[in-house]
């Protein structure tokens, strides 16, 4: 059953591979190609077949961030909150990252010393904003919509979904968020588990 998963998997991997590489062989960028960029129509294409054996059995390799930040201390010695830095879970679907400028609002001030901040200075005396990694997500292919203001809303905590990111020195992938995981969820709190509220 595995082989024939993984020849699936290679036939797909390979064509849309195909794909990828005629629209770069005509000269046209791949979002050009309406074979395979986003033309509004699903398609399970991937680019390789390694991207696709990954989404498959659900590999996700490990965000590794440009600058070692550390939530702890912000959210112990500092008293903040999530929703100080994540402002936009308040009122839309992505929490964000704030900007280099907001991180530099306190330490233009405070800590100036510490290795860590003084490569956020540095980025923002080169007016960069600092390309953080995602932790959490889906793959495209999911369909999944998901909305950080309604789960605010209806008071549920920021670790029930990230873990104790306070705790760790990193922010880490240790909550799976599988369909299964989110349904058991809503059944609880007595939310829709119509398919239309979390896939589009």
């Amino acid at each position: 059953m595995l082989f024939i998963v993984l020849c699936a998997l290679g036939v797909v991997g390979l064509g849309s591979g195909l794909l990828f590489k005629s629209s770069i062989l005509e000269g046209q960028s791949v979002a050009e190609n309406t074979s395979v960029g986003s033309t509004g129509v699903f398609t399970p294409a991937h680019s390789s077949v390694w991207l696709a054996a990954q989404h498959f059995f659900g590999y996700r390799p490990e965000a590794v961030q440009p600058i070692a930040f550390n939530h702890k201390p912000h959210l112990e010695q500092a008293q903040m909150e999530c929703l100080y830095c994540h402002v936009d879970a308040l009122s839309g679907p992505r929490a964000t990252i704030p900007g280099v400028q907001s991180c530099m609002s306190c330490h233009n001030t405070i800590a100036k010393d510490k290795p860590a901040v003084q490569s956020v200075a540095a980025y923002f005396d080169r007016g960069e904003e600092i390309p953080w990694q995602r932790v959490y997500g889906w793959n495209d292919e999911a369909h999944v919509r998901f909305n950080h203001a309604p789960h605010i809303a209806a008071s549920v905590a920021c670790g029930t979904c990230h873990g104790d990111v306070g705790g760790m020195a990193d922010a880490k992938r240790i909550v799976d968020h599988s369909m299964g995981f989110c349904i058991t969820c809503h059944k609880e709190k007595k939310a829709s588990i119509d398919c239309v509220t979390c896939h589009f």
